[in-house]
């Protein structure tokens, strides 16, 4: 779980990030996610992206789809618990993710990619909706000192 979650965030900062890293970025991120999976007894996290993808890659061939995992897919891509109003945002978000998933695992899911509604429309909204978030949380400045005499 850890690893996928790592990989997975990754990949959607590549997407979708206000800024790229570094490889030294990115290594530096695997190495915080480590520290944390060892105070919750993974017993030896990777520590760059190269052993990451390294332990994601020797796992592969172990990984399966389980039927309660396309049900959960389904329910998280189709019937998302939020209000009518949220869904739309919703639904671009998950087409984001789902996007962003490599190839294998969408396969496993049974998640068909539609390579020109993605490449033309469901990355560039994901790209908008994600920048649109950043915005809206943005802090506002701090307040200007005030320079009348």
């Amino acid at each position: 779980m850890h690893l996928a979650e790592t990989d997975s965030f990754l990949s959607a900062h590549e997407r979708y990030g206000a800024q790229p890293l570094d490889p030294a970025g990115y290594d530096a991120y695997v190495a915080d996610t480590a520290r944390v999976a060892r105070a919750l007894g993974v017993p030896d996290p990777p520590l760059t992206r190269r052993e990451l993808t390294d332990r994601l890659d020797g796992y592969r061939p172990e990984l399966r789809a389980t039927p309660e995992a396309r049900s959960a897919a389904r329910f998280l891509l189709l019937r998302p618990p939020l209000p009518l109003a949220a869904r739309p945002f919703y639904g671009v978000l998950a087409a984001a993710a789902v996007a962003s998933l490599p190839p294998w695992a969408r396969g496993l899911l049974r998640l068909p990619r539609v390579p020109v509604v993605e490449d033309l429309t469901v990355v560039p909204a994901g790209d908008v909706l994600t920048r649109t978030i950043r915005w809206a949380l943005t802090p506002p400045p701090p307040p200007r000192p005030d320079r009348t005499p």
